[in-house]
């Protein structure tokens, strides 16, 4: 067999002439010197004809270690010697000749090994002398069977060189193996391809040069992947360092086809954990390294593994980076949903690192959407990223751009649940690489605080803080970055001030004094705000001040405060404040902060009795004195936390304030408050303010004393605010446009501020004492006269006071304001006082002046207290354990502070908010419990009626508020997010074994999955009690919550959508008798029927049951009364019904998959059915706007209309081309049912023309661009399936609602009688070309497709 490689040669005829060529094929860049060889030249005794030859041809032959010589251009030697060879007249036995001289020449092996060699350009000195150089003979030997001109027989140099690779010794193996390639025939690739596959699984040794090899041979598509699944079998037992050559053969072997199965079996097999020491391994391997100790042979060391698996990782991003397929596959095997939990592993982690290194935008998105799908699923979490930077933190420094970059994208994601991770991106990358990221870290952590997005400042300055402890000398080298957050403090809120001025305190006054540089910028700023006379910044330089001396200690700096601030109430209630919370968090000295003992400051001798102390407010107000009343509370609270660090928690000191009276002025004139001034409301209402705040701190106080008696006080301070605040109310609505006295001096100030929309509501006047309870409520209900006794007896409040009986008996509803827009100027109740709520019953005793027990009586928590601690948690719930998305502050808009209030709350992690609502659980249940049993024992009393004849009201309203409370309260718990955390799994579950072991005891040993099981079933036996809609629904969301924190949520589905459908059919009635209604019921009703329609199985069926059988019950009823199989729905509830229903359709369709090709007839019959339910659902809702024609619901109708007909022309129409053929009536009755439908759009859309409602024009243009793409993409159908003269268009006129046609639109005068007869032969409601287009097509499809004729003329004219 003849061929030509790469260059061509000279023909010559003979292989003699090839073969003596040979010799000098590695000289092919020498050239000719033009002159005569000076070297000696080889004597041989008998002038062979071999020396004579190569002599003339330009050849010198040398002896010893001196290189042969040419004097001329290979090609001119090689040409010459052919022409000698011919021309002989011994020709062609001269080549015989020739070549026994070669043989002869090459016994000796020195002269063997100087003819192997390249000869040298012949040289002026004559010196080519060479040395051995250590040269392998074989590897010469084998480079000279590279790219020969021309071989006689390939195939038996084949089996020769392979049976050579049987035998040799490996280093030969490996240098024949790697020279197949230049040296077979294509012819011969497919053949030595399955030998080498044989023989790399017999001898691993050879996996480099097998794989270079076959990595060069032409292979056949299903030769290739037979070999490379042979390569990955035997993937776990390569050698490491042999590792980047197998991974980069195997990616670099995948078509487009098997990609995605490459990659996958690839994640699986590559198991680089394997390929990296133990770090106890490592280290002891460092330390004998430092000592000198030799290491074993076996032992990899630590530094070459990582070589090893960066150079791999860089055959990874070779592939993805120059092959779009395999970047597209590694995203695929990313977002596959069977990919359990604690399945990811090391390489899934760099893979995406790898994918975002890449240039190209789309695997840098892709990478990003990946990561963020993984970590929010839990795929990826803290755990796997911390054994990554440990192990391969060499390898990772290669990626640390992208690192970084995506840190950056996590932490300023909007989803809550990705943010945590980037944070631990940017904090093992701080701790494992060099100075240079660890600036870039820094850097782009304080980028983020001055961003001005809360939730990202809120973690950058968190991580800051946690590096500054960790990392305390490596955070000082970069501590001028962070001091430039000062010039952005504008932007922070008061606790992020805080954390700044504690992380700035940390680095400047930090024991190693390494960040000592910054201290006198610190000090320059702070003296510079503390006398600036913008509150704003007097309010920074407080802070900061503070908190630099709880890390310094310094005294003088607190003077300096205090100066600064005394001649302003609100600036030295701040300094009080904040110097509470120093003392409260912090190891600072009390004496430092209060100097004087509290028995001297508020003059409580021991030898006063409790009777002559009294705080008089009046003066306070009414006289302008050196003393504020805003400085009372934060006083106190100041003097109380001072007092708890010096003894141990004992207040007795200082518990005369808790049973003191506030001398106020008569509470009679709240009745009265529209005949007062302006003046005169004002300071009512000031004194009010401030009589509850003052009484909020002593419960924040008070609330931890475990004595009985301490205990009572604090529940009779509760009952006194609760009852301060209906009198607040009744004064507020007297005097609108009041701006309360500031409560919380750390956020901005509210002088000239807006209430925002402060709503009337009615309310039932709430008394001192409540009426006496039937015997289901005497668990939870104070009694009548022992209220008023306790508060005579204790001198609660100096009150005058009409009489309570007569109070309880007036029926007057009078209108009050929502406290809730207030709640700013209320001072913040600690986590503490939620202990209250596990006090059921309690007993105090009255002691007369000689100590003896005369009444002994049991004061109970009442409904109206417990309301009120229940709002109070569910705020601070809401606040700490529902992540917010993060929000950019809209540009030139004043920001409103939502942690206002939150002071102390916002010192406390979410973890350990949690795990107080976990405390609380048991409390929680028991009242829970007594709210049911108190509705049940009400229905069964008034044989099932809500609103009996013995039903109270205002306790009914107290109680229906407290049971949805606390259902809201347990839903908001269990909707933590931290819940989803591996180390928050044993929280959970003692959690859930709360509400399982209501229901059965032993829950610490049942698994996950029984809890949830247990306490959804705990749960469910609430339904029967619900009092409002409002309550169903929260009973609603917290089953679901609670379902879904197993893994098996779709178990629980069926029953969750049973009990809201049962909610949406039940009658909804107040304790007045009235049917509920109101903008807040229409949106619990929206909530509940939207989570009835996504949890029930088939949404299509539930949307027609309630559109074509409830709606159309409201068609003949009166304005008031209500749907009989839906009593949730009437006129007034249409609106709410129409939108959720219109939208979980429009959902439900998105939903179908898309019409295949590749589909067969069962799945393409049932793919048809569905979309023919969906389309006579919507053609249904469509029709309901002819009788419910208001504008609300056109303006849903257009909207979803819309929106359902894109999806329908993106997924419904590509399996109507497919489905054509084969389902030609259902494709029909589909198109027939939809066009009604269109027709009707286009008839509102016209409706919306006429009356220029621009609510309803702005949806016209692009649902009229969506009305012809259908029209065309039917026709794209037809012509597919070869039906196009099965269609014609024609023009639709504009018509209105009814059908009429819109006069503006009508065409010309002379065409009108025309057009009117053909009209009565028509069905009313369709004009001509609408009938002429429908026929045509109708009949030009059953031509085509042997439908009867008649039958589709008379479908055409069914009207629904």
């Amino acid at each position: 067999m003849m061929r030509k490689k790469r260059r061509t040669s000279v023909d010559k005829g003979e292989a003699t002439a090839i073969t003596t060529s040979k010799f000098h094929m590695e000289a092919k860049k020498s050239r000719s010197t033009g002159r005569q060889p000076k070297g000696d030249v080889v004597e041989e005794a008998n002038q062979s004809v071999f020396a004579v030859f190569l002599r003339d041809a330009g050849v010198t032959l040398k002896q010893g270690g001196t290189s042969n010589e040419i004097a001329v251009d290979q090609i001119v030697f090689q040409k010459r010697i052919q022409q000698q060879l011919q021309k002989s007249p011994r020709y062609p036995g001269i080549i015989q000749e020739f070549i026994s001289g070669l043989e002869s020449h090459i016994e000796d092996p020195e002269r063997f090994r100087n003819c192997l060699l390249p000869c040298v350009p012949q040289l002026s000195d004559g010196d080519a002398s060479t040395g051995d150089g250590g040269l392998s003979i074989p590897r010469i030997i084998i480079n000279q069977l590279k790219w020969l001109d021309r071989v006689v027989d390939s195939k038996e140099l084949a089996v020769k060189l392979m049976e050579l690779v049987s035998v040799a010794p490996v280093e030969v193996q490996r240098d024949i193996i790697t020279s197949l390639p230049e040296i077979l025939e294509d012819s011969q690739h497919n053949d030595i391809a399955r030998q080498l596959n044989s023989l790399l699984q017999e001898n691993t040794q050879l996996t480099v040069p097998i794989l270079d090899a076959l990595s060069s041979l032409n292979l056949s598509s299903s030769l290739l992947t037979e070999v490379r699944e042979a390569v990955m079998s035997t993937l776990t037992a390569v050698q490491l360092e042999d590792l980047p050559v197998v991974v980069k053969f195997i990616l670099h072997s995948v078509s487009a086809s098997d990609a995605y199965e490459v990659v996958c079996n690839l994640r699986k097999k590559l198991e680089l954990e394997q390929c990296v020491l133990p770090p106890v391994l490592q280290a002891s391997q460092n330390r004998m390294k430092s000592k000198g100790a030799a290491l074993p042979a076996s032992t990899p060391a630590a530094g070459s593994s990582q070589d090893s698996v960066t150079l791999t990782l860089d055959g990874i991003k070779s592939a993805v980076r120059f092959q779009k397929t395999i970047s597209e596959a590694w995203l695929k095997v990313g977002i596959n949903k069977k990919i359990k939990k604690n399945s990811c592993f090391v390489l899934d982690l760099l893979a995406l690192f790898i994918l975002h290194s890449t240039n190209a935008n789309q695997s840098r998105r892709g990478a990003e959407r990946v990561l963020k799908l993984k970590v929010r699923t839990g795929l990826i979490q803290e755990a796997l990223l911390q054994r990554t930077f440990r192990d391969y933190s060499q390898v990772m420094r290669g990626y640390f751009p992208s690192i970084l970059a995506l840190a950056q994208s996590l932490l300023r994601s909007t989803d809550p649940c990705v943010v945590p991770f980037g944070g631990h991106m940017y904090r093992h990358s701080f701790t494992a690489f060099d100075s240079y990221c660890q600036q870039e870290v820094v850097g782009s952590l304080v980028t983020h605080v001055c961003s001005g997005v809360n939730g990202e400042v809120d973690v950058a300055l968190e991580l800051l803080c946690g590096l500054v402890t960790e990392k305390p000398s490596e955070m000082s080298l970069y501590a001028v970055f962070v001091k430039g957050i000062l010039d952005y403090m504008d932007n922070l809120a008061p606790q992020q001030i805080r954390r700044l001025f504690h992380l700035l305190s940390r680095l400047a006054f930090g024991q190693q004094q390494q960040g000592a540089h910054i201290q006198d910028d610190m000090h320059i700023v702070i003296r510079k705000q503390l006398s600036s006379t913008v509150p704003k910044y007097k309010r920074i330089g407080i802070i900061g001040a503070v908190m630099i001396v709880g890390s310094m200690g310094v005294i003088a700096l607190l003077e300096l405060v205090k100066s600064s601030s005394e001649s302003t109430p609100d600036a030295a209630a701040l300094y009080y404040d904040e110097l509470a919370n120093l003392i409260l968090t912090s190891t600072l000295d009390p004496q430092v902060s209060f100097p004087f003992p509290a028995r001297v400051m508020y003059n409580l001798d021991e030898e006063e009795s409790q009777g002559g102390i009294a705080i008089n407010l009046l003066p306070l107000l009414a006289q302008e004195m050196r003393v504020s009343p805003l400085c009372l509370s934060p006083f106190f609270r100041l003097l109380r936390l001072c007092e708890e660090k010096q003894h141990q928690g004992n207040l007795e000191e200082i518990d005369a304030l808790l049973g003191c009276p506030l001398i106020l002025t008569d509470m009679d004139i709240v009745e009265k408050v529209e005949s007062l001034s302006k003046v005169e409301r004002e300071y009512l209402c000031t004194l009010l303010f401030h009589t509850i705040n003052w009484f909020r701190e002593v419960i924040n106080a008070f609330c931890s004393q475990k004595e009985t008696e301490m205990k009572m006080k604090v529940m009779t301070r509760l009952q006194n605010v609760t009852y301060l605040q209906t009198l607040l109310e009744k004064s507020l609505a007297g005097s609108p446009g009041y701006v309360p006295p500031v409560a919380n001096f750390d956020g901005e100030s509210t002088d000239g501020a807006v209430i925002g929309s402060i709503t009337a509501v009615n309310k039932t006047k709430k008394g001192k004492k409540r009426k006496a309870p039937g015997k289901s409520s005497s668990e939870s209900s104070s009694q009548l006269d022992e209220t008023t006794d306790a508060v005579e007896t204790q001198q609660v409040i100096l009150f005058v006071l009409k009489d309570q009986s007569e109070k309880e008996k007036e029926k007057e509803v009078r209108q009050g304001v929502n406290l809730g827009a207030y709640r700013q100027f209320f001072r913040e109740l600690d986590m503490e006082v939620l202990s209250v709520l596990q006090c059921g019953l309690l007993s105090r005793t009255q002691l007369d002046s000689e100590l003896h027990t005369e009444v002994r009586e049991e004061v109970l928590l009442g409904p109206a207290e417990l309301v009120f601690l229940l709002e109070d948690m569910l705020r601070k719930l809401e606040f700490s354990l529902t992540a917010s998305p993060a929000k950019r502050a809209p540009f030139l808009k004043g920001r409103t502070d939502k942690s206002v209030g939150f002071s102390h709350l916002q010192q406390r992690s979410s973890k350990d908010i949690a795990s107080c609502c976990v405390q609380l659980l048991p409390a929680l249940c028991s009242h829970l419990e007594n709210c049911h049993n108190y509705f049940q024992t009400l229905l069964s009393e008034n044989n099932g009626v809500v609103d009996g004849p013995a039903t109270d009201v205002h306790e009914h309203q107290l109680m229906s508020s407290a049971y949805q409370l606390l259902v809201q309260v347990l839903n908001t718990t269990f909707s933590w997010s931290g819940f989803s955390q591996p180390g928050q799994r044993s929280l959970l579950k003692k959690a859930l074994g709360v509400l399982a072991g209501r229901l059965k005891e032993g829950g610490a040993e049942l698994t996950l999955e029984q809890l949830i099981k247990h306490s959804f079933e705990y749960l469910v036996n609430f339904r029967s009690t619900m009092p409002s809609l409002s309550t169903a629904l929260c009973l609603s969301q917290l089953l679901a919550t609670v379902s879904e924190k197993g893994g098996n949520s779709a178990a629980y589905r069926e029953q969750t959508a049973s009990l809201a459908k049962g909610f949406l059919s039940q009658s909804w009635v107040t304790a007045s008798g009235e049917k509920e209604r109101g903008n807040k019921f229409n949106e619990a009703l929206h909530a509940l029927l939207s989570i009835y329609l996504e949890l029930v199985d088939d949404v299509l069926k539930a949307v027609e049951e309630i559109a074509g059988e409830g709606i159309p019950e409201l068609l003949n009823a009166s304005k008031d009364e209500s749907s009989a199989s839906w009593p949730t729905l009437s006129r007034q509830t249409i609106l709410v019904f129409y939108k959720v229903l219109m939208a979980k359709l429009e959902k439900a369709v998105k939903k179908i998959p898309a019409g295949k090709i590749s589909d067969n007839t069962e799945a393409q019959s049932e793919k048809l059915l569905t979309w023919n339910l969906a389309v006579r659902d919507f053609h249904i809702l469509v029709n309901l706007v002819k009788v419910f024609d208001s504008r609300p619901v056109l303006n849903v109708c257009l909207k979803y209309g819309r929106l359902f007909l894109e999806s329908f022309l993106k997924l419904g129409m590509p399996l109507l081309d497919y489905s054509f053929k084969r389902h030609k009536m259902d494709v029909q009755s589909l198109l027939k049912t939809f066009q009604l439908s269109t027709r009707q759009l286009h008839h509102m859309c016209g409706h919306s023309k006429i009356h220029q409602d621009t609510s309803l024009t702005n949806h016209v243009p692009a649902l009229k661009k969506s009305l012809e793409l259908f029209v065309y993409r039917v026709k794209a159908m037809l012509i597919l399936n070869n039906c196009q003269e099965a269609f014609w268009i024609g023009n639709l006129k504009n018509r209105n609602l009814k059908g009429e046609e819109i006069l503006s639109q009508r065409s010309q005068a002379s065409d009108e009688e025309e057009e009117e007869e053909e009209r009565s032969m028509q069905p009313q409601g369709q004009s001509e070309d609408e009938v002429l287009f429908y026929l045509h097509v109708l009949a030009n499809l059953s031509a085509k497709v042997s439908i009867n004729v008649n039958i589709l003329l008379y479908s055409c004219f069914i009207h629904i």
